[in-house]
């Protein structure tokens, strides 16, 4: 009996679930009456695809009508609710359709979406003309869109653009050339920031007498390289800060080097310096830029006599010769012939390469003395350091039986010029020369960091042999300004928790 009663109940109740009725204070305004009184009053035309049988009951009605509330956001439901306008047919009994609610179709009458919104039918906006066309009836088994669906479609359109037109436009960032500063990111060297900075370099350096602390702080983060040249002379104390004295000095000092050259050069092949020679000499091959080297390596041995020349030092040129070099050329710096510079400037550049190197060297002259203790000092204090930074990676080497000497020794007698590629050793030395004491000190915490950036290589590898050809090949080939830059930040970390902090070295 009860169940009978609810089948009465649904067939004579019309307001069965899922049928649509005006809300009113709700978020969307209500249905207009007038228009809803002219879809009710539209004929009601059976069509030949769709169901001729009404559902009787509930369960029928279940069974075939789903309803879906969507909670998308509003420009979402729109363009869905346009794809499905354009392209899907809807059911022949025709129900009014609020932006909010979607009418999920049974299977008979769903079809597939379209792929893409370019081949969408294009909606009438004449309110006239889709009345007849909804008084005509259907035409070949589908509804014609009423009036109030169409105009929220379009206005939901319009709104949909009006967004899509007002938010900002992303530049698209070109590619850069290959040069000795270029960011591994791509992105290009003169932003606002870079012409803002430069700015401030040539500032500092035009003054009279140029603030030294203040353009460390600034070189900290990176020298433009329009003014890395003259930047580096001072930093590394080749030049005065009293703009006044500058070209005197550089005269004084370039003269001062030639006269070394006419006094110990020719004796290179004598008794007491044919050993110094025979490792200075770096290619057999007639090569200007290695004689270049061979001249200034051979004069600062022979002025150093307590170390002498010792493998390594030949790499520690190379900087100071590509940034003095590129102060007269604009291109790649790697493929320029140093033969078509004039002949003063060519003894300029090997002037100033050869005292800046020698101030570099005279700050960790022990690392190249007799047993080279400096550098067996800052193995050591590298390994004291891992072992608190990262204790896994430290018991990995104690596991794989790898020695701390046998990968950071070369870190430290090249200071990393072997494991990084040369643009991203002269930002290095950006950093370093702006540290009070970068080469000696600071350089081993970025060995630190270097080291932990590669932990989860370092754990994968299982056997001493690959875990040391990781070592020493490690995959900084397309780094840049970026990495560098992450690797100096992270290093500055480790300093400032362990360098004031002895104790923290020890167990």
């Amino acid at each position: 009996m009860a169940t009978d009663n609810r089948i009465h109940f649904w067939r004579r109740n019309p307001k069965v679930p899922g049928s649509l009725q005006p809300v009113y204070g709700a978020q969307h305004p209500p249905l207009d009456p007038r228009r809803h009184r002219l879809l009710k009053d539209a004929p009601k035309v059976s069509s030949v695809n769709t169901k001729s049988k009404k559902p009787s009951t509930f369960h029928e009605f279940a069974r075939s009508t789903n309803d879906a509330w969507d909670i998308d956001d509003e420009e979402d439901d729109s363009v869905f609710s346009l794809k499905q306008l354009s392209s899907s047919p809807v059911q022949s009994q025709y129900m009014p359709q609020t932006p909010r609610l979607k009418i999920i179709k049974t299977p008979e009458d769903t079809e597939p979406l379209p792929p893409s919104l370019d081949r969408q039918e294009p909606i009438s906006t004449n309110p006239s003309q889709e009345r007849l066309d909804i008084e005509r009836g259907p035409a070949n088994g589908r509804v014609v869109k009423s009036s109030s669906d169409a105009q929220l479609n379009v206005n939901a359109a319009r709104n949909t653009l009006q967004k899509q037109q007002s938010l900002p436009v992303r530049p698209i960032i070109p590619l850069v050339a290959r040069i000795s500063d270029q960011n591994a990111s791509g992105a290009p060297l003169m932003m606002v920031r870079e012409k803002t900075r430069l700015d401030k370099f040539k500032q500092l350096l035009a003054s009279p007498n140029t603030d030294l602390e203040e353009l460390r702080k600034h070189s900290w983060s990176g020298i433009p390289r329009e003014v890395r040249p003259v930047t580096w002379r001072l930093l590394s104390g080749y030049l005065p800060a009293n703009r006044e004295r500058r070209d005197l000095v550089l005269q004084r000092k370039r003269e001062e080097y030639f006269g070394f050259i006419e006094q110990y050069y020719h004796s290179r092949t004598d008794e007491n310096h044919r050993d110094t020679y025979r490792q200075v000499n770096l290619n057999p091959r007639y090569c200007l830029v290695f004689q270049v080297f061979e001249r200034i390596l051979f004069i600062w041995a022979i002025r150093h006599p307590a170390s002498g020349y010792v493998q390594g030092i030949n790499d520690l040129v190379t900087p100071f010769f590509v940034v003095f070099l590129s102060e007269f050329v604009e291109e790649d710096v790697e493929n320029f012939e140093m033969a078509s510079l004039p002949l003063d400037t060519q003894r300029n550049i090997e002037a100033d390469s050869f005292w800046c190197m020698s101030k570099l060297l005279d700050g960790i002259q022990d690392n190249y003395t007799f047993a080279q203790p400096g550098i067996q000092i800052k193995v050591k204090a590298l390994e004291e350091l891992v072992s608190r930074i990262d204790e896994d990676v430290h018991v990995h080497f104690q596991k794989c039986e790898v020695e701390y000497l046998q990968f950071a020794f070369r870190w430290m007698n090249n200071l990393l010029m072997r494991e990084l590629p040369l643009r991203c050793t002269i930002r290095l030395w950006d950093t370093y020369q702006a540290e009070s004491e970068g080469f000696s000190h600071f350089h081993l915490y970025v060995c630190s960091a270097f080291l932990i950036k590669w932990r989860k290589e370092i754990l994968s590898m299982v056997d001493f042999q690959s875990l040391l050809m990781l070592l020493q090949n490690l995959p900084t080939i397309h780094w840049g300004n970026e990495e560098v830059g992450l690797l100096l930040a992270e290093a500055y970390r480790l300093k400032y928790m362990f360098a004031d902090a002895p104790s923290h070295y020890k167990r």
